[in-house]
C-alpha cells in the first residue's frame, strides 16, 4: 500500500515539473514528506 501511495505521488511529481527549479521544489516537498513519516514512525517505536 505504501508502495502503492509513493508510486503515486511520484508520478504525480513528475507530470508536475515544467522547470528544473519546479522539479527541484517537488523533490524537496517529496523529501519533506518522506522524512516526516519515518520521523513519526521512530517516534511510534
Amino acid at each position: 500500500m505504501i508502495r502503492l501511495a509513493f508510486c503515486l505521488a511520484a508520478l504525480t511529481a513528475l507530470t508536475a515539473c515544467e522547470t528544473v527549479k519546479g522539479a527541484g521544489r517537488d523533490l524537496q516537498t517529496a523529501g519533506a514528506a518522506i522524512e516526516g513519516e519515518a520521523n513519526r514512525s521512530q517516534t511510534g517505536m
